[in-house]
């Protein structure tokens, strides 16, 4: 039995840990090489529309208290076959989003101690990590929530530093006229940007875990997705008004930093970009076991993911195998690869989980202060083309691997179901 001992500031602390991690220290660049002065309203534009799958996601969540988040809502409407693969979607998601800042952490490392670039010293420094992270969740959700805790303040810290420091420096009428994009190029740069955003799906896989859930994870999740929007918007602002010639930067934000505040700027902020990917990847390590765990519950997957350590009241064996997982992955691709199966995943998913919610809302009888949305299915209705839109932006290669991850799946789910 999992203890409940999340709150809402435990809520709201994973949903941003999972949205802000390494996507807003890299993807600046992206977006001041793509739009240039435009770039800001991109960013408003995504918060925009990520926060009505938010909203979507956040009604289905007031319907429910147990462990498993998208699992729950997909396999309530369509059924135990849809919510497995829907988990075993986002479990992959978040593996490849923990290899992912693995990677780009060691690599923000380097400028500390060269040897981090390449070779021996490199597989140890993410090998490492990846079995730090797996330890600290494996003691415990306290000792795990602990460490979120501590990391999300050095981390933000020094973003709202920069912008405290950089919007004096703001041309708003540069932004203010600046020029639009086409509607190809906004949709392929829209689909890269949306990669700082997603990851506020966190805070509902941990359900069965946090107290009040089906009050305080909606709450909790909206303010979040807010807030990060509205920081992310004021970051581009200062970064294009000051560095408008950082598209092709590696460190946009650390030169950010260099450019306002000189090289103890630059420190500060390369400390954050550690910190918040360090944040990331624990909260995801938090939050991706109990995604195999609520799948063995279910039956979907074998009982030795179901285990739960009587001292510390956690998935452990499903704790150590995303470790496992996430090592190998780090060690075998790069950033971008692993970044971009991430995200083309998670919007599947997205769009699973707001299609359950009519059925939902059709059969589980609503509570008194339950969260609703006005409108009632108009918000979910705008997020589920909005997410099919975008899902129209990739690419043949990302198709190819959600199906084999979905062919994998199904027979994974016939063994399973089979043999139990």
């Amino acid at each position: 039995m999992l203890r409940r001992e999340i709150g809402r500031i435990g809520v709201a602390t994973i949903a941003m840990n999972g949205v802000v991690g390494s996507g807003i220290f890299a993807l600046p660049a992206v977006a001041i090489a793509q739009a240039g002065y435009f770039s800001p309203w991109l960013f408003i534009l995504c918060g925009v529309l990520i926060l009505t799958v938010a909203l979507s996601l956040a009604r289905a969540a007031s319907f429910f208290d147990t462990t498993g988040g998208p699992i729950v809502y997909t396999t309530h409407a369509f059924g135990r076959f849809v919510g497995f693969q829907t988990g075993l979607l986002i479990y992959v998601s978040r593996v490849a989003a923990i290899a992912a800042s693995a990677n780009l952490i060691v690599s923000y490392a380097v400028p500390f101690w060269a040897p981090l670039s390449s070779g021996f010293p490199r597989t140890i420094a993410i090998s490492s990590y990846i079995a730090l992270a797996t330890v600290l969740n494996a003691a415990g959700v306290r000792a795990g929530m602990t460490a979120v805790y501590a990391i999300s303040i050095l981390k933000l810290v020094p973003l709202l530093l920069l912008i405290l420091v950089g919007l004096p420096e703001v041309e708003w009428g540069l932004v203010t006229s600046a020029d639009g994009l086409e509607p190809e190029p906004l949709g392929r740069t829209m689909l890269v940007l949306l990669y700082a955003f997603i990851g506020f799906e966190f805070s509902l896989i941990n359900a069965g875990e946090t107290r009040n859930a089906r009050s305080e994870i909606p709450r909790a999740l909206v303010t979040t997705v807010v807030a990060i929007a509205i920081c992310y918007a004021l970051i581009q602002l200062v970064a294009v008004s000051v560095g408008p010639d950082l598209g092709n930067s590696d460190r946009p934000l650390v030169d950010l930093a260099s450019r306002l505040m000189g090289p103890l700027g630059a420190l500060a902020l390369g400390l954050g970009v550690i910190f918040s990917i360090g944040g990331g990847s624990l909260t995801s390590l938090l939050t991706a076991p109990r995604l195999t765990f609520a799948l063995s519950r279910d039956g979907t997957l074998p009982a030795w993911f179901g285990v739960v350590n009587d001292r510390t009241n956690v998935p452990v064996n499903s704790i150590l195998f995303c470790g496992a997982f996430s090592m190998v992955l780090a060690l075998g691709q790069h950033f971008i690869w692993l970044a971009t199966l991430s995200t083309f995943v998670r919007l599947l998913t997205y769009a699973l989980c707001i299609a359950s919610l009519p059925f939902i809302e059709r059969s589980v009888p609503e509570q008194a202060g339950q969260f609703r949305l006005p409108g009632r299915l108009l918000i979910p209705i705008a997020a589920f083309v909005f997410t099919l839109w975008l899902l129209g932006q990739s690419t043949g290669q990302h198709l190819l691997i959600a199906g084999l991850i979905v062919a994998l799946g199904a027979i994974i789910f016939w063994f399973c179901t089979r043999s139990r």
